[in-house]
């Protein structure tokens, strides 16, 4: 006779075996030849990203007196009508600060004041939303991004980075020295890879260390390359199969990593991304640090925060789904 405790083990077996099959199963999408392993990979069983786009507020008209002739200080936008930008301003609210209304970037006694720091910040980054726009069709192709596609309803965007530093994986001089690595982190899939790829990767115009690391790179010495390299830019690679919410085979042909010819367009289009992220980086958002209180600035290195590849896609391979994010407020088009 089996005991109740073994009955139980039993019965508990059973209800999780039903579950499991009950789930729906992993869906793939060939997309290369058979045998090559050449598919996409969609896992139902995750979370649906939430990718609830407002609505776009009726146009306004063109006509009238510009709104820099108007208001004062207005630095940017200036050329628009006064109807339409307050059409954009109050589109911007809803996209940034839904809930604190104009006063998150604005003095309510003085408008035109600059002394609020996140009105200084929100002007800078209406200008890279332009600069992204008209500089970077390559990646964001017509539809573009406004600040929804980054913030998506919260002051600060969820998806943001600040340089981890020597100090936070201990003292580098010492036996016992990890770099960040087996140290378990979400950017990295969990994995024993460096936890800390932006800062090498995403920081300078040009980035600290090439990315492409071919096997004759590291046989010949030619670059200097080591395994600890192949290290970061595999920790790289997973955050952005993350971060976009496909594997690997998204960008790169499986017969031949390395080679551009035989991968899908894909992989051009996210070259173009690696390099606007660093220019972002570098031109924009790092020399707004001066602007930032100390409780918005990094935990180690006091650094501005920055972006990545997660801040605008967030999970899926085109950020908003591939709403049209510039149509309906062509000012942000910056052409």
């Amino acid at each position: 006779m089996l005991s109740t405790k073994t009955k139980v083990i039993a019965l508990c077996s059973v209800a999780v075996l039903f579950t499991a099959c009950e789930r729906p199963p992993i869906e793939t999408t060939q997309t290369g030849f058979r045998g090559t392993a050449m598919v996409d990979v969609a896992n139902p069983r995750l979370p649906e990203p939430e990718l609830g786009y407002p609505a776009a507020l009726p146009p306004a008209g063109a006509g009238g007196p510009r709104a820099g002739d108007v208001y004062q200080n207005v630095q940017v936008l200036g050329d628009l009508s006064v109807a339409e930008f307050t059409r954009l301003m109050t589109a911007i609210t809803a996209w940034v600060s839904p809930e604190q209304g104009c006063n998150y970037c604005h003095n309510p006694a003085d408008l035109a004041s600059d002394d609020v720091y996140t009105k200084v910040v929100s002007r800078r980054m209406i200008q890279m939303t332009q600069h992204i726009n008209e500089n970077w069709s390559d990646h964001v192709g017509e539809n573009g991004v406004n600040c929804y596609t980054c913030h998506a309803g919260q002051n600060v965007p969820e998806y943001i980075w600040f340089s981890a530093g020597d100090s936070a994986f201990g003292n580098k001089h010492f036996v016992g020295w990890r770099d960040g690595q087996n140290m378990p982190d979400v950017g990295v899939g969990y994995t024993s890879l460096p936890s800390d790829t932006y800062t090498m990767f995403l920081k300078d115009p040009v980035g600290n260390q090439s990315i492409r690391l071919e096997d004759e790179m590291f046989s010949s010495g030619e670059l200097g390359l080591s395994i600890k390299d192949a290290e970061y830019t595999f920790g790289l690679m997973t955050n952005w199969s993350q971060a976009l919410g496909v594997n690997c085979t998204y960008c790169h042909n499986t017969r031949d990593f390395s080679n551009w010819e035989q991968s899908p367009p894909t992989r051009t289009t996210a070259h173009h991304g690696l390099n606007m992220v660093r220019d972002l980086n570098a031109n924009y958002l790092i020399p707004l640090k001066p602007e930032y209180p100390d409780n918005r600035l990094g935990p180690h290195e006091g650094d501005a925060p920055k972006a990545y590849c997660a801040t605008c896609h967030q999970g899926v391979n085109k950020p908003l789904g591939g709403a049209d994010a510039v149509s309906d407020y062509p000012s942000l088009a910056g052409r």
